[in-house]
């Protein structure tokens, strides 16, 4: 997601990112227990995240790309499925939670997935924790045949991949054409390219 967001903001600091997530997982970790059931665990994050520090959905400006800019997410605290998981992902994954994306048609999610168990969570809804069935309610109203990428973890690289095509969208629905292109450029350069981390 760095790589994303150093498209519009080439001057930006790995680093910096690095401590803004660092201090997200710190005010998780304060709470955090391991003992939980997975499902309490997750609703310890969703409290923290969601509730305390305020992070959320942006529905007035959905398609800003700034909703796609890691860095812009992290400083305005409002974003879009894909920031707002990734940003979910990365602290409960350092808390050792088996937490991961998956590429849902028109909604991006997370899964909780172990040997025991397997749910799903909706950052963009506050993480909204929900079902494999809901999942199928959900495919079944779009008329869609189920996939089982639909219900498994995605690669690194589908995730940015993704991203790049939200942020490409975002600028055509502005009118910068030009900035679009460069981003299919950008998502050329990356799909011929190997796995990425976020």
């Amino acid at each position: 997601m760095w790589i994303v967001a150093t498209y519009q903001y080439p001057e930006i600091e790995l680093e910096k990112l690095r401590q803004e997530l660092e201090q997200i997982y710190y005010e998780v970790w304060l709470e955090f227990r391991p003992e939980l059931y997975p499902l309490d665990q997750i609703k310890i994050i969703n409290g923290v995240i969601f509730n305390k520090l305020k992070f959320g959905a942006n529905t007035k400006n959905f398609h800003s790309p700034g909703n796609s800019m890691i860095n812009v997410v992290l400083e305005s605290r409002k974003g879009n499925p894909i920031t707002l998981c990734v940003i979910y992902m990365l602290v409960a994954q350092k808390l050792k939670l088996p937490v991961y994306g998956v590429n849902l048609p028109n909604l991006f999610i997370l899964t909780y997935k172990d040997d025991n168990h397997q749910f799903y969570i909706n950052a963009f809804n506050r993480g909204l924790i929900f079902s494999k069935q809901d999942i199928e309610n959900y495919i079944h109203e779009l008329h869609l045949v189920p996939q089982q990428s639909f219900f498994e973890p995605c690669p690194a690289i589908e995730i940015v991949r993704r991203a790049l095509r939200n942020l490409i969208m975002s600028f055509e629905k502005m009118g910068e054409h030009a900035k679009a292109e460069e981003v299919k450029l950008l998502l050329i350069e990356i799909s011929d390219g190997g796995d990425l981390g976020v």
